[in-house]
């Protein structure tokens, strides 16, 4: 159940302007694609077809590190239904490579593959099991490199470079090749600090590789055009982004390759990458027909970036009152044989290590490291999730050690507005760490042992083992466990974020409505939702049509970084806004003359009218267009934000915090080690909820994400062979239903006065504090040291 809070302390700031339009921000209105998803009507990516289609298959590599001796194609040439095989020397354009910020992946491997599962060569067939087919007769002969798979054999002398000859721009400032980028934050002086400290701890922590594990493979349909470019229908988070990267490798001209957003099943940050995007348009250019490409479960594994694994080294000191003096981190990353987003990976980790808490003396370090494991790149949390696992474990650590309760312990050392971060960025916006831990601290605890007391009615589900029937109750014991987080909302460190949103008003059948077009990839947040509501709030109508998403208008930028509530529907309101007072002076040029409030009162849309703020009606919306109608495209963008100094990591390099702090309640089966979270509350300051149901839904599923990879979620790489063990939902596991618990949300509004409407993006936050919050509540229930993640039964019960 949400609980909204929406009364302030004294003075927060709280400047949001609500108009009241049915269905406007603020409703819980019901999402338009809603009922069709869970009917099974929606259609997804995976769900298109076209007349004459071919299917294509991705060929890739078997081992992680090998040289390329040669590839033999004519067996798979000479299948009947085959009609094209490509390789990299096939490619028709200068430009063969591709990424986000750094061009470093090859779009089929040449001359050598870098890890498990890298494409080598692509089949268009008549028919997907006969593409499937034609791709296992191909014969590549590899000669096997040596591997590079952690800090020590990425840094070892003499190791080998994933990448020779870097020109990159971060090249200039790491000292070893095999980083990708260093950020050091320096500020105050740690040496000096340390003496203060009659505490100190200090640990070591394992963050495990998680896997976004959306529902909806990577999935797209490629239509070549008449005049030589190519239509592309796919599931992305970014169409922007993925025209930049695909029109170089196809060799045409932007405008020739047009994109638009197919139904997404789900994203997380693993769409932002290209998948099969560059590979079904370059068969339906070779064989000028529609081709369409449709990964299965174990394809998917290796067909998009993962979660960085990390190994996090901290150190921090506390006087005996339980104030914090210093802290000392170094984060390793593991960002596997490609790019993909480890730059902004790092800064983030970097710049949110501190947590939401006031240090004045730090000295931290992350870097990426380039290896031959699996490229990791984008997901939920981006970097703060790492870091909160730690912090959060050296805040319980501290804690202990003083005697303190860990809740009082982080109350005294939150953060507030005001607080200067690390980087010398001031928080300039409500920052209630405090009273979110207070909020979680004080929801009543949920009845213990309630197996004996339900008598015949006792459900085996509330005990750890569930449904095996494992245990009746012996050796199980509870814990539990109190975290909390800031993730940075938005682009960061100079980049341009910006976001565009076209509006048009009209009169269709005598009614006003407002088209809205967008490139937002909507994978499930609710944007278009949220669109819908922002312009019957500013337009005061109550038709708003949403316009299918393309690169026919700006960019929207991605669907991550907890950015698109704020970004696209930023744009989105403002360019309603410009399109309200084009309606308005339409009107003023028609009807002045006959109403002084025309000329002097302030004007509103509501309705489908024209009204004053004392709510007199001066004309309906549709008497005022007539034939006429406004349509204007406009741009958003935030404040700007600066790079990270290279060496002391100064700058404003965030364009707003968010914040959410979890309470877990686990009981353990100390015996087998089996582990039953019994609730999983949590509070989160919002900004402002546009949709309340929304708001709640993105905050439970973030929540369960978190526990996800506490107790369950990793994807294996053996250290040997540096190959993928569990590409399968049978061995890498998600929380079901079974496993999710009772989620109590409550929901603060302290409006951020630089947003729109005051909202703070808050699709990410709760993603970090639910790990350690578990990991938390499993340490109290065992009196055990846990210091990696996913926590496994065989690591509490001492087999492993």
């Amino acid at each position: 159940m949400a609980q909204n809070t929406r009364t302030a302390p004294a003075g927060t700031p709280t400047n949001v302007t609500q108009k009241h339009n049915k269905g406007g921000i603020g409703e819980s209105i019901l999402r338009p694609d809603g009922t069709l998803k869970v009917t099974g009507e929606f259609a997804y990516s995976s769900d298109m077809w076209h007349e004459d289609m071919l299917w294509g298959q991705t060929l890739r590599s078997t081992v992680a590190h090998a040289e390329i001796v040669s590839i033999d194609i004519s067996e798979a040439l000479a299948m009947p239904g085959v009609y094209s095989v490509l390789t990299y020397d096939d490619l028709p354009a200068e430009m063969k490579n591709y990424g986000l910020e750094i061009q470093d992946t090859p779009v089929l491997a040449h001359g050598r593959v870098r890890h498990h599962g890298e494409p080598v060569a692509l089949v268009a067939a008549d028919h997907p099991e006969t593409a499937r087919r034609a791709a296992a007769k191909i014969k590549i002969d590899y000669r096997e490199l040596p591997l590079v798979t952690d800090e020590a054999s990425a840094l070892a002398e003499g190791a080998p470079l994933i990448h020779e000859g870097r020109d990159d721009h971060h090249i200039g400032h790491v000292p070893h090749p095999n980083i990708v980028h260093r950020q050091p934050i320096i500020r105050g002086n740690v040496e000096e600090a340390r003496k203060r400290a009659d505490v100190i701890v200090e640990g070591e922590y394992t963050f495990g590789m998680q896997d976004q594990a959306f529902l909806g493979p990577e999935s797209g349909l490629a239509v070549p055009s008449e005049d030589g470019g190519v239509e592309l229908y796919v599931a992305t988070q970014w169409l922007h982004s993925d025209l930049q990267q695909i029109a170089p490798v196809l060799g045409l001209p932007p405008e020739k390759v047009r994109m638009t957003l197919s139904g997404v099943g789900g994203a997380f940050g693993g769409r932002e990458d290209i998948s099969m995007q560059i590979h079904a348009c370059l068969l339906a250019l070779a064989t000028n027909k529609p081709v369409k490409i449709v990964y299965n479960r174990f394809e998917s594994f290796f067909g998009h970036v993962h979660r960085h694994p990390a190994k996090l080294y901290y150190e921090h000191g506390a006087t005996k009152d339980g104030k914090l003096t210093h802290m000392k981190c170094k984060i390793v990353l593991d960002g596997g044989a490609y790019a993909s987003a480890s730059p902004a990976v790092v800064g983030n980790a970097s710049s949110l290590s501190v947590g939401p808490y006031v240090l004045e003396d730090v000295d931290i370090e992350a870097i990426a490291l380039y290896t031959n494991n699996p490229p990791c790149g984008a997901m939920r949390g981006f970097g703060a999730v790492q870091a909160c696992f730690a912090y959060e474990a050296q805040m319980d650590k501290l804690a202990a050690k003083l005697g303190m309760d860990p809740v009082e312990f982080r109350q005294l050392n939150a953060m507030e507005m005001g607080t200067v971060m690390p980087t010398g960025q001031v928080v300039d916006a409500p920052a209630p760490v405090a009273e979110l831990l207070r909020r979680v601290k004080a929801r009543p605890l949920p009845p213990e042992r309630q197996w004996e007391t339900a008598g015949e009615n006792a459900d085996v589900r509330a005990l750890p083992g569930g449904l095996s029937n494992t245990t009746h109750g012996e050796g199980v014991v509870r814990g539990v466990g109190y975290a909390v987080g800031i993730k940075n909302v938005g682009f960061s460190e100079g980049f341009d974020d910006y976001s565009t949103a076209r509006v048009r008003l009209e009169v269709i059948n005598g009614e006003p409505v407002a088209m809205v077009h967008t490139a937002m990839a909507e994978v499930g947040q609710g944007g278009i939702t949220v669109h819908t509501q922002i312009a019957r709030t500013e337009l005061g109508v109550t038709q708003v049509t949403i316009h299918p998403a393309d690169t026919q208008v700006g960019s929207a930028g991605s669907t991550s970084a907890s950015r698109q509530t704020y970004m696209t529907g930023g744009a989105v309101k403002n360019t309603c806004e410009a399109v309200r007072e084009a309606l308005l002076e339409i009107g003023r040029r028609k009807n002045g003359s006959y109403h002084p409030a025309w000329a002097t009162a302030e004007l509103l849309l509501e309705g489908g009218k024209v009204v004053t703020d004392g709510g007199e009606v001066l004309a309906d919306i549709a008497d005022i267009l007539e034939d006429e109608a406004i349509d204007l495209e406009l741009e958003f963008r935030h404040a700007a934000t600066e790079p990270f100094d290279l060496v002391t990591g100064q700058g404003n390099g965030h364009v707003q915090y968010t914040f959410a702090a979890h309470r877990a309640v686990v009981e353990v089966d100390t015996e087998l080690g089996l582990v039953k979270v019994v609730e999983l509350a949590t509070a989160q300051d919002v900004g402002k909820a546009l949709n309340m149901l929304s708001v709640v839904g993105q905050i439970q599923g973030g929540t369960t994400q978190g526990l996800g990879v506490a107790i369950m979620e990793e994807i294996i790489v053996d250290p040997k062979t540096a190959k993928v063990r569990n590409p399968s939902f049978t061995d890498y596991l998600i929380p079901t239903i079974l496993d999710t618990p009772t989620i109590p949300v409550d929901v603060l509004e302290l409006a951020d006065p630089k947003a729109p409407y005051g909202l703070r993006g808050m699709g990410e936050a709760p993603t970090l504090s639910s790990t350690p919050a578990v990991i938390a509540a499993i340490r109290q229930a065992t009196g055990l040291e846990i210091n990696k993640t996913p926590i496994r039964p065989e690591a509490l019960t001492g087999t492993l």
